[in-house]
């Protein structure tokens, strides 16, 4: 019996037809699409990405079997859901936007030479550490690359030069500015008493209070990095990516700390840190 060389002859065929520009786009393609899990990674987009992957699996299946009534209703959805998805995943296409719009696929930076960046680290983490010895409550939203003005105008302008005695004066209990966020823009503090967005997530921890909350909400949205002191239990926390991380120490929040004001930041917090506690 002889054998069938068709199915090896076709794809000889299909690969004498792919160029150099084909595997170019092919590349360009993959780092566009592994660049957008990233960035949705951990976010509620990506458990809803999944289900309409299923979605659309099953409806493939519905077709493929000829069952006709399963194929219409799915077929339906599928496009009922197109239309629905710029309303549920608006804040993750706004960050991805912002984030083309402001370069993030082609830099990481940090916003201060080493000196600035240390000397600036050395303030806030001076003023966390008296915070947390003193159980007052504090919100820090670092900004990185993409700008939150209007996050900043939501509260107090102020643009002054950061000293830990500085930041410690903002948190003063019982004052207009206490109970809301400071942002903080490379070795300035822009504004304080601002207001962030709460997350959504129903998968958080009953101990988490409005202070975490909306530290995670904004690290949902953006690519700040948080500082939560609570004002119950002086913990120091910290929010990424719609992550968080608490019961830092002083060590860990100066490692945490620095790859958001060096030029030189690109890891996560959470490889920092994982790789922290390791040493």
């Amino acid at each position: 019996m002889p054998l069938d060389f068709t199915m090896p002859t076709q794809f000889h065929g299909i690969l004498s037809t792919i160029t150099l520009l084909d595997l170019l786009d092919i590349l360009i393609v993959a780092v566009i699409l592994y660049r957008v899990y990233l960035m949705l990674e951990d976010t509620r987009a990506i458990t809803l990405g999944k289900g309409i992957l299923v979605l659309l699996g099953v409806t493939v299946v519905a077709s493929y079997f000829d069952l006709h009534v399963i194929s219409w209703l799915l077929q339906k959805s599928v496009t009922l859901l197109f239309v629905a998805l710029p309303i549920v995943f608006q804040p993750e296409l706004r960050r991805a936007l912002e984030h083309l719009g402001q370069g993030r696929f082609l830099r990481s930076g940090g916003l201060l030479d080493d000196e600035e960046a240390q000397s600036t680290i050395r303030e806030i983490r001076g003023a966390v550490k008296i915070l947390s010895a003193n159980k007052i409550g504090a919100l820090l939203v670092i900004e990185r690359n993409m700008r939150l003005n209007d996050i900043s105008a939501t509260g107090i302008q102020i643009d002054g030069l950061i000293t830990s005695d500085f930041l410690m004066n903002v948190f003063i209990p019982n004052t207009p500015l206490h109970d809301g966020a400071a942002v903080i823009r490379g070795k300035r503090l822009i504004a304080a008493g601002c207001l962030l967005p709460l997350t959504e997530s129903r998968a958080l921890s009953t101990e988490l209070g409005t202070r975490h909350r909306a530290a995670i909400g904004l690290s949902e949205q953006c690519d700040a990095l948080v500082v939560v002191v609570s004002e119950e239990t002086g913990t120091i926390s910290v929010a990424e990516n719609g992550r968080i991380h608490r019961h830092l120490d002083e060590d860990q929040l100066t490692h945490v700390l620095t790859p958001a004001f060096t030029y030189s930041s690109g890891s996560s917090i959470f490889e920092l840190i994982r790789s922290w506690r390791k040493k």
